[in-house]
């Protein structure tokens, strides 16, 4: 009984995730929504998933100023594979496609002073029909770290939803025992809601640095809505679970790509900077517009996302197509970022009343408010006033309010 015990005691501490990794929402690039699983490296040669193209988005986030700004890991998705195992079990990049291995493009990423990310399965096969980790987590887990590996992302196709909760905390556990800080992105809590119930957060958050729970993003408005949408529901209160070490994933930014006009990517870099999400582009970097590129690098974005605490953003009000968002900032949360959203599609910009105690923003020494997008100081308010916006059909209008007695 002693032992029974003591093992059931110890249990959470050795799964336990214990990297000291993601104290605020990573920052990189990650190839799979711009690139998906293009191997036709023959016809396509710098849109395939090769390590030329992770070497060239590399080089790009050291010369057109990302990684200055934050911007860190190059993160390899799906379809990076031989599709076979080697010989003695382990996990091969696909030779013609990466000719010098994974070790070789860690080593050439880390050169530039980022770092390397990958991705794995915990099925039998990933998403893309190439070697899963099902049944080899300890022995990827070592060549991961052996390679020099940064990040893994660990998707969950071809398994039972039912063994998420045990072979994610494992996956976990072999990274750890590798000595090797690997920040852990999971992707179960996405397939637990796919199936219709709603995950364990708690436990979640004990294994993963960063976790998706819901759809992948598209190259689309619709899709940027709908998980805005999916995130402002908070369906079991997941959003309580975010903290440093620890964030909600609502996918890739599709900023630069096709599908968004300017007023739409601004909202998705201001809802992912007020959700405190992880930001992983996946776009072109050597073919993007100026002002997408501007929007990515915004210092005042970056430092709503980046605030420390890492408090996670929530929609407070939704009136029709309008909604009212406040993620906390600073010591104790007395200051906050907001966010108002125009989900109308079409029309004038809309005029939207905002009384400062909607937001909960009540000291009685009021508040310097500056633009969110610009910095420019908009003015002192204090809980009895009301701020009048003028928000864009499909656009945001972001603010920030600081508390200094």
């Amino acid at each position: 009984m002693q032992l029974l015990i003591l093992l059931v005691c110890t249990l959470p501490i050795i799964w336990a995730l214990n990297n000291g990794l993601a104290r605020t929402p990573p920052m990189g690039w990650l190839s799979w929504q711009r690139f998906r699983c293009n191997t036709n490296c023959e016809e396509d040669p710098d849109n395939c998933i090769s390590e030329k193209l992770y070497m060239r988005m590399a080089e790009l986030l050291v010369k057109e100023g990302y990684q200055k700004v934050g911007y860190e890991y190059v993160n390899i998705d799906d379809c990076w594979a031989a599709k076979e195992r080697g010989p003695d079990g382990r996990l091969i990049a696909d030779p013609d496609r990466f000719p010098s291995g994974i070790k070789a493009l860690a080593n050439y990423v880390h050169g530039l002073g980022l770092k390397l990310g990958i991705y794995a399965d915990f099925g039998t096969e990933t998403c893309g029909g190439y070697p899963g980790s099902k049944f080899y987590l300890e022995m990827d887990a070592q060549t991961f770290a052996e390679w020099g590996v940064d990040m893994l992302k660990l998707d969950g196709c071809y398994t039972d939803v039912e063994d998420m909760q045990y072979g994610y905390p494992a996956m976990g556990f072999y990274l750890n025992k590798t000595n090797r800080p690997i920040l852990y992105s999971c992707s179960w809590p996405a397939y637990v809601v796919g199936s219709g119930k709603v995950p364990n957060y708690t436990q979640i958050a004990s294994t993963c640095n960063i976790w998706r729970n819901y759809d992948d993003i598209d190259d689309s408005w619709d899709s940027v809505k709908n998980i805005i949408s999916f995130y402002g529901d908070d369906t079991g209160n997941f959003s309580s679970a975010a903290g440093p070490g620890n964030f909600n994933d609502p996918d890739m930014l599709i900023i630069g790509d096709y599908g968004l006009s300017y007023d739409q990517q601004r909202v998705q870099m201001a809802m992912w900077a007020i959700m405190g999400a992880p930001l992983l582009m996946s776009n072109d970097l050597g073919h993007i517009r100026a002002e997408s590129k501007e929007l990515l690098q915004n210092f005042y974005l970056l430092r709503i996302n980046q605030d420390p605490y890492g408090i996670q953003g929530k929609r407070i009000l939704k009136v029709g197509n309008i909604e009212v968002w406040k993620k906390p900032m600073g010591l104790q949360g007395k200051g906050a970022a907001y966010a108002v959203l125009n989900f109308n599609s079409g029309g004038s910009p809309v005029k939207v009343d905002l009384p400062f105690t909607t937001l909960g923003l009540i000291e009685k020494e009021g508040y310097n408010v500056t633009e969110g997008f610009t910095g420019k100081f908009v003015g002192v308010f204090y809980a009895k006033d009301v701020q009048t916006v003028y928000v864009n059909p499909s656009g945001v209008y972001l603010g920030i309010a600081y508390f200094d007695p």
